[in-house]
């Protein structure tokens, strides 16, 4: 299969463009009208045609051209869960950079999913966007595929997996982070440290319980595989898991909870079972969202700067929507820091 030549427009007075578009049309058998539905993300194309229509169009390498000016005055923000403490810092960030464009934000979440469903992507090729960011999420070949053939960029914040060289991305310093959160316990004398880690899936929350391990390692203690359990980020698993940990007999005496929901749930295993935070206890975070100062005792946490890296997707999302250098399409990882509250406390004398 080849593309055509720039013969065709010569001979016909026809732009390159209008000519791909009868190419991919004679065959793919259908119109072109029909070939112009599925780029627009209409609904009215049967399912065979469409995919026999969108792979001619990844085959063509056919992308729209002029599609800025016939973008929505949109970007459109995807998370695979909607929290709302984590989400806002994020929204915050992207409707910073948003209003400044002249843009509004369309919110969706992918239901726990860690790429979003065929729905999800005919919808946004229907709005037409500015761009697309998916926070803790990615995209599938297919939905790739999909936002390409139709020039819609697209930015992966935090990525749940590893999004590709060719994905743009902002991260954070998550290992380091884990690190630091872990150091400081080891330097206020805790050697039995526990951690509750976010789910094994996500790249983020591996990378922290990567760097609480390194901590440990490098400062000579044993890794003891029993003090590392996993959460899901969810306050109900810092409860959950925490009461587990400082039930047992030779209980942790710190415990680095991967992130703030989680360890508002631990505070709340504490009390349940008399511990007193940080006389007891110390706990460490990883976030730093607002309430995070207002807790008592506030919270010693990794600030990771969520509104930060959200404002910098959508700076990217956009860069790329006008045609920005695709080398831009690299991971770009902002610095996380430890920001030390009243929740750590040296090791008491037993």
């Amino acid at each position: 299969m080849t593309s055509p030549q720039p013969a065709d427009t010569r001979t016909h007075g026809r732009s390159t463009q209008t000519a791909t578009l009868a190419e991919i049309a004679r065959e793919a058998g259908v119109s072109a009208p029909t070939v112009s539905k599925v780029l627009n993300g209409r609904a009215d194309v049967a399912p065979g045609t469409r995919s026999r229509v969108e792979e001619l169009l990844r085959t063509h390498g056919y992308r729209r051209r002029r599609a800025e000016a016939s973008r929505s005055p949109l970007i459109d923000l995807v998370f695979h869960e909607l929290e709302s403490a984590w989400a806002m810092e994020v929204i915050r960030g992207v409707e910073n950079v948003a209003r400044d464009a002249g843009l509004s934000v369309v919110l969706s979440e992918s239901a726990g999913r860690l790429t979003p469903g065929r729905t999800w992507a005919d919808q946004v090729a229907a709005r037409r966007p500015h761009g697309v960011i998916l926070v803790l999420s990615g995209l599938d070949e297919s939905g790739r595929a999909l936002l390409t053939s139709r020039s819609i960029p697209f930015v992966v914040m935090d990525p749940a997996g590893d999004p590709g060289t060719d994905v743009p991305s902002i991260g954070a310093t998550n290992w380091q982070g884990g690190l630091a959160a872990t150091r400081h316990l080891i330097e206020l004398g805790h050697t039995r440290i526990g951690a509750i880690s976010g789910p094994s899936r996500m790249m983020c929350s591996r990378a922290r319980v990567d760097g609480y391990r390194a901590a440990l390692e490098t400062a000579g203690l044993p890794v003891d595989p029993s003090l590392i359990v996993s959460g899901d980020f969810h306050h109900d698993a810092g409860y959950r898991q925490g009461l587990a940990l400082l039930r047992r007999e030779d209980r942790p005496t710190a415990v680095f909870a991967g992130n703030d929901l989680q360890a508002l749930g631990l505070y709340e295993a504490a009390r349940e079972l008399g511990l007193r935070i940080p006389e007891d206890l110390s706990v460490v975070g990883f976030d730093d969202l607002p309430v995070a100062r207002w807790v008592g005792p506030p919270l010693t946490t990794v600030r990771q700067p969520l509104t930060e890296m959200a404002e910098a997707a959508a700076k990217l999302v956009l860069d790329l929507g006008k045609g920005a250098d695709s080398a831009a399409a690299t991971r770009v990882e902002l610095a996380t820091s430890l920001v030390v509250r009243s929740s750590t406390a040296a090791l008491a004398a037993h």
